[in-house]
């Protein structure tokens, strides 16, 4: 029996809370990073991910009061003071690439345009012309981490696109390139969570789950902002399928992804299933997949669902992962509802307003 999007109202209130609950997320564990990546109210990669998916819902809704508290974040962190340049501090000017054309505010188009030429012309590299992924507290010289793509290369693509700078959009296309060399399995088609070119290895090997679901779910958000060579379009999704083959397999039984993909002594975890779910879906509906993965979507989407308390927040989620050196480092990560784990399970329960919709029509024929 096909596994199905629950009916939209379901879905409507869910989104409702689980914007709620990102809006309002508390801290509950002790947190490790110079900057916290629970709150809402601060510059950093966590919430530049929450940011991105508050702002395709926008998107789907034109609900007003979702780009006032857009723009009313941005304007707050501008009054206090940008952080320092870095890759994970780029992650919430893909969010303002797109208020600038909401809003026509030149601050905005300032902003993106001075990190958007640091991104493409300064970031520190790796050979071979990759982004080191530096961080506020490492700089991780000669690093590839598969995270990068998310964090900085979708807003350097959207840059070469919002100002014309075809060397912005090649160097996004070359990221992807650069990072798929180094970070692909080619026993199973997953990705390692990164590469060093100081000792020339994947560190602990890991297939770490949300890393690869940071592939998944941006690729196909990628897909929306560049105008690929069919050539590399072809590549990188010859590279998407051959992963979510994989990942079908290694689905557990209740819908959920294990933290370390391939070990299944370590624990579930929900914001790594919620972004295959959305990319996973989203790849079907625009026919980069194969509606056989239809069912691997779903089951997903059902399990994270499962995940949300009466307050709007989704559990099982772990905290920022730092590059492990033993796989067993990724098992201890701690678990807490986290602005990235509300963002991808709303993108995913908006991708599945769409999935509800197409069976509707469907069943009417």
């Amino acid at each position: 029996m096909m596994i199905r999007p629950l009916p939209r109202e379901e879905t409507e209130s869910l989104i409702q809370k689980v914007i709620s609950g990102m809006q309002n997320l508390e801290i509950t564990i002790q947190e490790d990073t110079p900057v916290s990546i629970i709150s809402m109210d601060k510059w950093d990669w966590s919430q530049g991910v929450g940011l991105f998916s508050l702002y395709r819902y926008y998107l789907e809704t034109g609900n007003e009061s979702i780009l006032s508290y857009l723009t009313g974040w941005f304007d707050a962190r501008l009054k206090e003071g940008l952080p320092a340049k870095n890759v994970n501090t780029m992650c919430p000017l893909l969010t303002l690439s797109y208020l600038y054309d909401l809003t026509g505010n030149p601050d905005y188009l300032r902003i993106c345009e001075e990190w958007a030429s640091y991104a493409a012309d300064e970031m520190p590299r790796t050979m071979e012309f990759g982004i080191t992924h530096n961080a506020i507290d490492n700089p991780n010289q000669g690093e590839l981490w598969d995270d990068t793509l998310y964090m900085t290369v979708l807003f350097m693509g959207r840059m070469g696109v919002l100002l014309n700078k075809e060397h912005y959009v090649q160097e996004s296309i070359r990221q992807f390139l650069v990072h798929l060399k180094y970070l692909t399995d080619t026993r199973t088609g997953l990705f390692f969570h990164g590469w060093t070119f100081e000792g020339n290895h994947n560190f602990a090997k890991a297939l770490w789950g949300r890393g690869n679901a940071w592939y998944t779910a941006g690729l196909v958000d990628f897909l929306d902002i560049i105008q690929l060579p069919h050539g590399v379009e072809f590549f990188l999704l010859s590279s998407l399928e051959r992963q979510v083959q994989k990942l079908a397999e290694l689905q557990s039984p209740n819908g959920l992804w294990h933290t370390l993909l391939d070990d299944p002594t370590s624990y579930e975890e929900t914001s790594a299933t919620a972004g295959f779910a959305y990319g996973i879906l989203k790849a079907i509906r625009k026919g980069y997949l194969s509606e056989e993965y239809r069912e691997v979507g779903m089951k997903a989407l059902h399990a994270v669902i499962g995940k949300i308390d009466g307050k709007g927040a989704v559990h099982g989620v772990s905290y920022g992962t730092r590059m492990g050196r033993t796989l067993d480092f990724y098992k201890h990560i701690p678990q807490c509802p986290m602005p990235y784990g509300q963002s991808m399970t709303l993108l995913m329960l908006v991708e599945s307003l769409r999935h509800a919709e197409s069976l509707k029509h469907v069943d009417s024929l």
